[in-house]
């Protein structure tokens, strides 16, 4: 239906209506004729209504053709650019569905490269299990012994103070007076020693793995008798060492167990060989104390000769003075040959000019003068000339 269909209706509808008006008054003309004359004019006035619709009608038909045409021009302008709109939205959409099954294909190759590559890595994992496995074994066997658990501690130890200091700062199996050897010393400033010990328990440890919670308490029990062996048999001041002594663990995951292991009363094993005086240490925090201890010494090293400087320094500083005073001497000795000089060499001036007046052939007269000049000349060189002069004249 269109748009000027339900005015057509509305139109028929108000025909309609005045049709049965129409009809209702010829219905009461009949009844009563003296009301024709006012039924006459009331046709009209109808008649006159309808002429109005009808012309409202064609009007109002008019102006819906008219909104019609321009609908109809405006869907042609519009459906050119609505088809081309199309057109590239479905070269778009293609465009996309392609760039997405590439990306797609890129990403599922990826995807299967990385699959192949991980399973690459479990198979090379598993085989490094294995091989970790034998050497965990043969490590086992290696370590069966407590002799050979120490004596790998000894060369750790040894290596490590090989790699970070110079053979005069430390020294391996140091014995002291009461016959007891440590297994190293730091030799420090003023003569002091800094003992390690690397004779560590290790077999208590290595039974934790199959013994539970009684292995962990025995090890700490072990740890903390070996801190008082340690306390007391390295730590003696009246030979030199430190108030302190290093307990060296040669395993970090052993050092990490000791620091998390606390005793019966809930005190931690680290605390306790605090309370001792002795420091536990692992390779890797030896290795930075070694460092800090190397920095030390050599701060003290270059302290010394700084002073060896200033010693040196102020010994010269003394032979500048002496020079000085000596050199100042010489000056005046120097100052004092120059007056000489100059007074020398007025005289020989004047005896120069003395000589010529001598030699010069004048009357008797004058010559008697020249002699007379002469002596006054020298009398004059004999009050003048420096002492020195005199003496040697």
């Amino acid at each position: 239906m269109t748009s000027g269909e339900p005015m057509t209706g509305v139109l028929i509808g108000v025909a309609m209506v005045v049709a049965l008006a129409v009809l209702w008054l010829v219905f009461e003309g009949l009844k009563s004729r003296q009301k024709k004359e006012t039924l006459e004019s009331q046709m009209n006035e109808l008649r006159r209504d309808l002429q109005s619709v009808a012309t409202a009608q064609a009007k109002s038909t008019g102006q819906m053709e008219a909104i019609a045409t321009g609908v109809a021009q405006r869907l042609d302008s519009v459906t050119p650019a609505l088809q081309e709109a199309v057109k590239n939205s479905a070269q778009i959409t293609g465009q996309l569905a392609s760039d997405a099954e590439t990306r797609m294909a890129e990403e599922l190759k990826n995807a299967r490269d990385q699959i192949s590559q991980i399973q690459r890595q479990l198979g090379e994992v598993h085989q490094a299990s294995a091989q970790l496995s034998q050497a965990a074994e043969t490590i086992e066997g290696i370590l069966g012994g407590a002799k050979s658990r120490g004596s790998l501690g000894e060369i750790t130890l040894e290596r490590l103070l090989e790699d970070s200091l110079p053979p005069r700062l430390y020294a391996i199996q140091y014995r002291f007076s009461s016959g007891e050897a440590v297994d190293a010393v730091i030799f420090l400033r003023d003569k002091k020693l800094m003992a390690i010990d690397s004779k560590f328990p290790l077999d208590a440890y290595r039974r934790i793995a199959s013994e539970g919670d009684a292995a962990r308490r025995a090890f700490g029990n072990a740890v903390k008798g070996h801190a008082d062996a340690i306390s007391k048999k390295y730590i003696v001041p009246e030979e030199g060492t430190l108030d302190l002594a290093l307990m060296f663990v040669p395993s970090e995951s052993v050092y990490y167990e000791l620091l998390m292991i606390a005793d019966a009363k809930g005190q931690p094993l680290d605390a306790y060989c605090r309370e001792k005086r002795v420091i536990a240490v692992s390779p890797n925090t030896l290795y930075a104390h070694l460092c800090v201890i190397a920095m030390g010494l050599r701060g003290m090293q270059t302290e010394e000769n700084v002073r060896r400087l200033l010693d040196n320094l102020s010994g010269l500083e003394k032979h500048l003075e002496k020079f000085a005073d000596k050199f100042a001497v010489m000056g005046t000795h120097l100052k004092n040959a120059a007056q000489s000089y100059s007074d020398a060499d007025k005289l020989l001036e004047k005896t120069h000019d003395a000589l010529e007046g001598m030699l010069a052939p004048d009357p008797a007269e004058p010559a008697l003068e020249n002699d007379q000049s002469l002596l006054r000349f020298t009398a004059e060189a004999n009050s003048t000339a420096p002492a020195g002069s005199k003496k040697s004249a």
